[in-house]
């Protein structure tokens, strides 16, 4: 197994439903480490650079809106196969079609509305991590 990090935010539809702690005791009790992490607003440069891969989408103007419309959890996951061990907790994107248990499943409202993201690859857990915590990049 390869011990990697990755990076997780829980959304403000997940904050606002105050289930912050049940989230990261899932990623605790799968053996994920929380390395660093803290409660921040995004400001809409942050939030336009984060999701700049979906710049030229459609739903791009209002990804950045709701992203920025309250509190977030950012944070930096370690473990075994950190990146798909947290996919696999998040569940689907479409927490209709999340299996039972994840935590899109027990906490999602929508495709938009899913409470948490993950990062799709070391590749951009290493840059994702390098936006919001350098000094453990």
């Amino acid at each position: 197994m390869e011990r990697q990090r990755t990076f997780s935010i829980v959304k403000p539809d997940a904050m606002a439903k105050r289930v912050l702690g049940q989230i990261l005791a899932t990623f605790e009790e799968a053996g994920l480490s929380i390395i660093a992490g803290r409660i921040h607003t995004m400001t809409k440069a942050e939030a336009e650079q984060f999701y700049a891969e979906h710049k030229e989408r459609s739903f791009f103007g209002e990804l950045v809106d709701y992203m920025c419309s309250g509190p977030v959890f950012i944070s930096v996951l370690e473990g075994d196969n950190a990146v798909t061990l947290n996919r696999t907790l998040m569940g689907a994107t479409d927490p209709a079609k999340a299996d039972a248990g994840t935590i899109r499943a027990r906490f999602g409202d929508s495709i938009g509305a899913n409470a948490v993201h993950g990062s799709d690859s070391p590749t951009s857990a290493a840059r994702e991590i390098g936006l919001f915590f350098p000094e453990v990049a």
